[in-house]
């Protein structure tokens, strides 16, 4: 008797395809989308494109056919020309003074207001009036209503009680525009500091309360660790709103005075040197800085959310 044995059959995997009905309803639940998206691309993207063609060109608007290929070289010049550097430099020292004092601020008023006394909310409403205010109308306000030497409100008070009738933007330009923008973006870090403190967990520290823990020691070892990626999410998205701000710097100071940031030196060497190559660089460079800044904003909320799913 003689086995037999079969030689196993090679079977190829199978290809499934999608049946064109199922295709059809991935594209019409993607279509309402399709406009945005194009939207978007038109608004932002092709404008960023044509920015970053421009820059390296040496391209003054006064004599548009004198313009030439250049490479790298009004990136160049930016990096290494002292007026640019110096504004690059204003932007950074603006940008930390203003997201330390805010958030420093933002949190002593958080801690305030998450405390529960009589008149709350309305107490809430005001202090987050000046974020609602225009950037510009708020520049105005101070420059005027509260800065000017003649009928400021500074000066008043000064004036009553006997004091010094300074001139506020003269002699400190670039804490004028630091104050004004501290006021403008402290109710911002508030708010943000405020919904950390509102998802703490309260068993803890009444535990920890009943254990015998002071105040300070329940804010140092509890609520500060708690608050660390809220401080982040607020410094980072505060950083880059500030980075960007032309408001403050052209209404208060027109730029001068040893203020002048980056956003206003792209003004300048647009408008006013009409050097579309070298204003478009440095334009490029601040949205590389934001764009690096927005990654890790965005890496903090993600991380804000994947906290508050495990909770859940």
């Amino acid at each position: 008797m003689t086995a037999t044995t079969t030689a196993p059959v090679a079977t190829t995997p199978v290809r499934t395809t999608r049946p064109p009905s199922a295709r059809l309803r991935a594209w019409a639940t993607r279509a309402p989308l399709l406009p945005a998206l194009i939207f978007m691309i038109v608004v932002t993207q092709l404008p960023f494109v044509a920015t970053l063609v421009i820059s390296f060109f040496d391209w003054n608007s006064l004599y548009p056919d004198a313009r030439q290929f250049t490479g790298i070289d009004n990136y160049r010049e930016v990096l290494t020309d002292a007026d640019l550097r110096h504004s690059v430099w204003t932007t950074v020292l603006l940008t930390v003074a203003v997201v330390l004092a805010s958030l420093v601020l933002g949190l002593v008023l958080a801690l305030l207001l998450d405390r529960r006394f009589k008149g709350r909310g309305v107490v809430r409403t005001l202090l987050i009036a000046p974020f609602l205010v225009v950037p510009v109308a708020a520049a105005l306000l101070w420059k005027h209503v509260l800065y000017n030497p003649e009928y400021g409100l500074f000066n008043g008070l000064l004036h009553y009680v006997g004091g010094p009738q300074p001139d506020w933007i003269s002699h400190t330009p670039l804490l004028a525009v630091e104050a004004s923008l501290v006021w403008q973006w402290t109710p911002f870090m508030m708010l943000i500091l405020l919904a950390g403190l509102q998802s703490r967990d309260h068993e803890q520290i009444e535990a920890a309360r009943v254990d015998g823990a002071s105040d300070w020691q329940i804010f140092r070892h509890l609520t500060l660790p708690h608050l660390r990626r809220y401080l982040e999410l607020g410094a980072l998205l505060g950083s880059i709103y500030i980075v960007q701000n032309f408001d403050a710097v052209f209404t208060i100071t027109s730029g001068g005075l040893g203020t002048a940031n980056l956003p206003y030196t792209v003004y300048q060497s647009f408008y006013q040197a009409h050097e579309n190559g070298l204003a478009s660089a440095a334009g490029v460079l601040v949205v590389i800085g934001s764009i690096i800044i927005a990654t890790f904003a965005l890496r903090v909320v993600s991380s804000l959310f994947r906290e508050e799913v495990s909770r859940a």
